[in-house]
């Protein structure tokens, strides 16, 4: 069961809505791997241990990179992001302040980057 309640990335108009609403609050987009069993581990760790009481400000996005492809590409092109998968990012202000990939995915970090 996940504490997370993920809100479902699939069209360029939720990555508009992803900038503007990042105006306001901090959000996290995981780019995950469907195919890939490290991605898939780093999910598992992100859910477990994602509090939401801690995160009470913070929009979470989930991007099956598999079936949207495209959109990946265009996250990486319009935040000037290389990209990876399984992959997080935080944007605030219309801008990626933190990412990153595999094993440096950690829950603790993503909370610390979100309240800075």
């Amino acid at each position: 069961m996940t504490n997370m309640n993920w809100i479902k990335l699939s069209t360029y108009e939720d990555l508009d809505r992803i900038k503007e609403e990042s105006k306001s609050q901090p959000v996290v987009i995981f780019k995950h791997s469907t195919r890939c069993s490290i991605s898939s581990m780093a999910l598992n760790r992100l859910e477990r241990s994602w509090s939401p009481e801690e995160m009470t400000e913070v929009k979470a996005y989930y991007l099956d990179l598999i079936s949207y492809r495209d959109i990946s590409n265009q996250i990486s092109s319009e935040f000037n992001i290389r990209h990876e998968s399984p992959q997080v990012l935080i944007v605030k202000n219309g801008e990626v302040i933190y990412d990153n990939s595999h094993m440096g995915i950690n829950y603790d970090d993503i909370k610390e980057a979100t309240k800075s």
